[in-house]
């Protein structure tokens, strides 16, 4: 069972629910990519993950918040 949910999460993410109602995200880390912030950094000087943020901003679906809300029960 945890392979095929292993499977499923290398072309999207899931969202698990535990029975006290407790949600958990298994995702692929494939692709990922991560960017050194320290607590006092002012993130914005980061030129590698403003670029990055830009990018991920301009393209793909939007989905409004409150269907988002309404997919996720709250």
């Amino acid at each position: 069972m945890l392979n095929d949910l292993l499977k499923k999460a290398r072309h999207k993410q899931i969202v698990l629910e535990s029975s006290d109602g407790e949600r958990f995200v298994l995702t692929s880390l494939q692709n990922w990519e991560g960017y050194e912030v320290d607590e006092d950094d002012n993130i914005t000087k980061n030129k590698k993950l403003m670029r990055h943020l830009a990018t991920r901003r301009s393209g793909g679906k939007k989905i409004p918040l409150e269907q988002v809300k309404e997919q996720l029960g709250l």
